[in-house]
């Protein structure tokens, strides 16, 4: 091999080289472009879910805010049912104060015999007589 041969050998060798070069360097070029494209796309996607995650909590916040104050509702109406029945209890009290005191007074009643039950509930019934005193009726006269 001449010189001239050597010399043209080593020429393409360097421009093979350079044309490598450049067509690395613009494929690089061309990589980190679509890097930055799919960043930004990335970005943006976490915007909108930033944005849902957002609203979410929101609606999060207001159903815990709703289930607070259905809570506040319903301790409010146990405690008036409480109240409610202490209200009722205490009118029992009083008609079957007011039934004892009419028993009491009444000339028909035996107050000292019979332990008194719920008045309010039961009409009020003729004085109770001893069977063993009054005469059989079901017998029979022969």
């Amino acid at each position: 091999m001449d010189t001239g041969q050597i010399i043209w050998i080593v020429v393409a060798v360097v421009v093979i080289a350079i044309v490598v070069a450049v067509a690395m360097s613009v494929m690089r070029k061309r990589q980190l472009e679509q890097d930055r494209h799919r960043a930004t796309e990335l970005r943006q996607e976490a915007e909108v879910h930033t944005g849902q995650a957002q609203h979410s909590d929101l609606e999060a916040r207001e159903a815990e805010a709703e289930a607070e104050r259905a809570r506040l509702q319903a301790e409010k109406a146990e405690a008036q049912a409480t109240e409610a029945r202490r209200g009722n209890l205490h009118d029992e009290a009083r008609v079957e104060d007011h039934v004892r005191e009419a028993d009491h007074v009444d000339p028909d009643t035996d107050t000292h015999t019979e332990p008194h039950t719920d008045s309010a509930t039961e009409p009020h019934t003729e004085p109770h007589t001893d069977p063993a005193t009054e005469p059989d009726q079901g017998e029979r006269r022969t």
